[in-house]
């Protein structure tokens, strides 16, 4: 209770102060402040990103805006930073959309279905397209804004105990998840043992063996070295991971208009930059772990595919349910995916 009543205090005092410095800029010609957090490596994708990012408002602005990128948690952790946004203590966030579910927008949770996304296109296609607009004003009511949707590419599984060739393979098997209903639900229906677990506590706790595996986009596996505490990797690009560039409703409501648009600019330039800079990285980072020598990297074949598919079609019909048909149709429709004919 003190800890939420302090933060809540330290908040208060940063976003009135942030109020004031967007109030007086015109006049007093100080810089805007906006801090940027992540918890990702500065040589991961978003990392990359971030700097980008930094780099165009202060261009845009003419220095108007000074951007403050903050990486690998330094700033806040995986579970503090959406909180930390609502309250106004950080201005810019790129969080994983998987965050949004326990956040109250339970929508968000079916971008975990496996095998949604047919292809980097589709994924990318389907995050701006019209049916986004409500979910878009969901997240709003809480207090934050989306500005892009950043596209990191798709998954693929590691484990330090065994190869993950059948769905079998997983029962038994402490996986790591973020905090997901339909990430459950998929680690359950494998036989696996979900542990939810903040990015920055993944890897000692794969070195410590607290959990045996996890999935990923192979830039973050790279960059965080979790080949080093793995021994086996299945290329089954069964999940996406696109991560949400938010920032705090009030925060960009307040700004002036003489802001708002080169930051707007530098939004669109650095999104443009993250995709094209991911899609490169996971494959460059794919070819260096295999070229470590340290983990086995196995590519699912076709059949196996069909066989994981088959195995968590259950998953696909449980979220059907939960989130209703006509939603269904939509995000099916939007991803390219075809459910097997039973």
């Amino acid at each position: 209770m003190m800890r939420n009543k302090l933060l809540a205090a330290v908040a208060a005092a940063a976003f009135a102060a942030t109020s004031f410095a967007l109030a007086g800029a015109a006049s007093a010609q100080q810089p805007v402040i906006i801090k940027f957090s992540h918890v990702v490596s500065p040589d991961a994708p978003k990392g990359k990103a971030a700097v980008v990012f930094k780099e165009l408002v202060e261009k845009y602005t003419n220095g108007k805006a000074k951007v403050e990128v903050y990486p690998n948690s330094s700033l806040y952790k995986d579970k503090e930073e959406l909180e930390a946004l609502q309250l106004g203590s950080v201005q810019i966030l790129a969080p994983s959309i998987s965050k949004f579910g326990p956040l109250g927008v339970k929508e968000f949770d079916v971008f975990d279905l496996p095998f949604l996304m047919s292809d980097d296109a589709r994924a990318r296609q389907m995050m701006a397209s019209p049916m986004m607009a409500d979910l878009n004003k969901r997240l709003e009511a809480k207090g934050i804004s989306p500005l892009a949707y950043w596209d990191n590419g798709a998954h693929v599984y590691t484990t330090s105990s065994k190869p993950l060739i059948r769905p079998e393979d997983f029962r038994g098997l402490k996986m790591r998840i973020q905090g997901s209903k339909v990430l459950d639900a998929v680690a359950r229906e494998l036989g696996a043992i979900p542990q939810i677990m903040a990015f920055n506590e993944l890897y000692q706790a794969l070195q410590t063996g607290v959990v045996d595996g996890e999935d990923n986009v192979p830039s973050n596996i790279w960059t965080q070295k979790l080949y080093d505490v793995q021994k086996y990797l299945t290329v089954s690009y069964h999940g996406r991971l696109t991560y949400a560039l938010v920032t705090n409703k009030k925060f960009w409501d307040a700004l002036p208009a003489d802001l708002k648009a080169p930051l707007a600019r530098a939004v669109k330039e650095s999104t443009e930059f993250f995709d094209e800079t991911a899609a490169k990285d996971n494959v460059d980072a794919l070819e260096k772990i295999k070229a470590s020598g340290k983990v086995q990297v196995h590519y699912q074949t076709d059949e196996e595919k069909k066989a994981w598919i088959a195995k968590l079609m259950p998953v696909h019909k449980e979220m059907q349910s939960r989130f209703g048909k006509d939603f269904f149709d939509k995000v099916y429709k939007a991803s390219g995916f075809t459910a097997p004919q039973s």
